[in-house]
């Protein structure tokens, strides 16, 4: 239940706090004090939307808090898995800044809009004046039902198999889409592959190719310069080797004298094993080097091979080249296996479908089930409320599955004997929608564990004896459930086991909405003049203070 509202700086409330009772609440006040802006405010808390419009004051933030006593409702799986700390008195809190920016908190914790949504649409329940507009809604009434029928669990298994099915006919639906025009990409795909593939290219081939055509096309000049680097070096009279001799024989005829000759002339004599060396692998690199005229068309053929391909798929390395030849090899072994494939995600989309048909006809079946119990306990309680010929019936018809199932219910009305039930925006007047919405809300109370319901003005339209029953009614709603009742009728108000006064202060700088709750003579004036006007009479005073000591009391 709600043990507690705070709300700041919202519409025309500065501060305003109030501790409802455990049972049933009465709220009253003249048209327009505030009675409205207080539900707008409890809607926060339940997700709606707002903006800096509400802003009582616009540089300072609007905050709205309610504390929850939700001890004994089953509703901790639900914390679970929103991942929240559960806890047995929970904090709701939402802020507007001044920007406009808003933010929603659970027991301190941050949560988005849909978290909110979820978790206190378990704690409390408004019936506004727009819901008797949305009666006339298949969707609400579809919403009816599966309250009705507790329908809570079939409904999200039904829901997670919808999902599963869409997802999965959506992507056999996009894979035949791409099916087709795959296939007729396939022809010229598989000959850009086999052109590629047929080459065999090599990571490093380009430039060991270009390197080798260069060795080719040089061939003279480089056998001509390899043998007279070797001729400097080893095979000259005036050689490098044959001086370096010289040096190592001088060296070490004078190395036994000092170690320091010693040095230089083993160090000459390693120059000399290198040089050696190195006149040998030049004489060697010089007997490999051929003009091979052929090896060298070769070689030019297959690099203008790689080149043509590279400027054809914008390529600029061969890396590159067998990058492409891969992905196309996909595509191309894609469309080979794509029937494999498009059956396999047929077979999947028909094994969804047929779950999602047993869940939907599980559903459907449930709803079917209650309907001639909802038709009967509101047709006994229409009656009870003064509508002793009017009738409800239910029809229901199935179609194609959507999110909410495969039902499409409708609810057929009538007020007067012998006249035919038809849709309810046709035929029900304000004060008709309001008994009926009475009876809805009466029996789904009992199929509901909500801690808090709250009406705002659903005895519109009705007076005298009706109103008296509709009291009754919410007196015993109230002995399972929270109720909070914002009337306009006496006889309503009288059965509270709490009643708060809203009212507009005018004795600032700035109108501000109050409210504060009222003892027994309090009381007594206020019903007094919801009787009898502004200045009651004493007869209607005393007639009120009767009507209230007489009226039973939800504790």
């Amino acid at each position: 239940m709600l043990s507690h509202l705070l709300i700041k700086n919202y519409a025309l409330i500065q501060q305003l706090e109030i501790k409802p009772d455990r049972s049933l609440n009465i709220i009253t006040g003249e048209t327009g004090a505030g009675k409205s802006i207080m539900l707008g405010a409890l809607g926060l808390l339940l997700g709606n939307r707002a903006d800096t419009k509400v802003l009582y004051n616009a540089t300072e933030k609007c905050v709205i808090e309610g504390t929850f006593d939700i001890s004994g409702y089953i509703i901790e799986n639900i914390f679970e898995e929103e991942d929240l700390d559960y806890e047995q008195t929970c904090v709701v809190r939402r802020e507007i800044s001044t920007t406009g920016k808003t933010r929603a908190f659970i027991n301190d914790t941050p949560v988005n809009l849909e978290t909110l949504r979820r978790v206190t649409s378990q704690m409390m329940d408004i019936h506004s004046q727009h819901d008797s507009v949305l009666l006339g809604s298949n969707d609400f009434q579809l919403q009816i039902v599966d309250t009705y029928a507790q329908n809570d669990e079939l409904l999200r298994q039904y829901r997670v198999d919808y999902r599963a099915y869409r997802q999965k006919q959506e992507a056999y639906d996009q894979l035949l889409n791409e099916a087709s025009q795959m296939k007729k990409e396939f022809d010229y795909n598989n000959f850009l592959y086999e052109e590629l593939a047929k080459l065999t290219l090599q990571p490093d081939e380009q430039e060991q190719l270009e390197q080798e055509l260069n060795v080719l096309e040089n061939a003279e000049v480089i056998r001509e310069r390899l043998q007279l680097s070797y001729d400097y070096l080893d095979n000259a009279e005036q050689s490098v080797v044959v001086y370096l001799k010289s040096v190592v024989s001088n060296l070490n005829y004078i190395s036994r004298l000092s170690d320091q000759f010693e040095q230089l002339r083993d160090r000459a004599q390693s120059s000399l094993i290198e040089l050696r060396d190195l006149a040998g692998e030049i004489s060697t690199e010089q007997e490999g080097v051929e003009t091979n005229e052929t090896r060298a068309e070769t070689v030019r053929e297959r690099l203008n091979l790689v080149y043509n391909l590279q400027t054809k798929h914008q390529a600029k390395t061969v890396q590159e080249l067998l990058a492409i030849q891969a992905e196309l090899e996909r595509k191309v072994s894609k469309v080979l296996n794509l029937d494999d494939e498009i059956a396999a995600a047929k077979a999947s989309a028909d094994d969804a479908l047929q779950q999602l048909t047993q869940s939907a006809q599980t559903l459907s079946n449930s709803r079917k089930e209650v309907l001639p119990l909802i038709e009967k306990e509101i047709g006994s309680l229409l009656n009870d409320l003064g509508m002793p010929n009017a009738s409800l019936a239910i029809s229901s018809e199935t179609g194609k599955p959507t999110t909410n199932g495969i039902d499409t219910i409708s609810f057929l009305f009538s007020a007067n004997k012998g006249v035919k039930p038809q849709q309810l925006k046709n035929v029900a007047s304000g004060g008709e929608f309001s008994r009926l919405m009475m009876a809805i809300k009466y029996i789904l109370a009992s199929k509901r564990s909500m801690p808090t319901i709250i009406f705002d003005e659903i005895d519109t339209g009705v007076s005298g004896e009706i109103a008296i029953k509709m009291g009754n009614m919410m007196q015993d709603m109230a002995h399972n459930h929270q109720i909070i009742a914002i009337t306009h009728l006496h006889q309503i108000a009288a059965q509270g086991a709490a009643h708060y006064f809203v009212y507009k202060d005018h004795s600032g700088n700035k109108t501000v909405s109050q409210i504060k709750k009222l003892n027994f003579d309090e009381r007594v004036q206020e019903i007094a003049q919801m009787i009898g006007g502004n200045n009651p009479s004493k007869k209607v005073i005393s007639n009120a203070r009767e009507i209230l000591s007489a009226a039973p009391k939800t504790r």
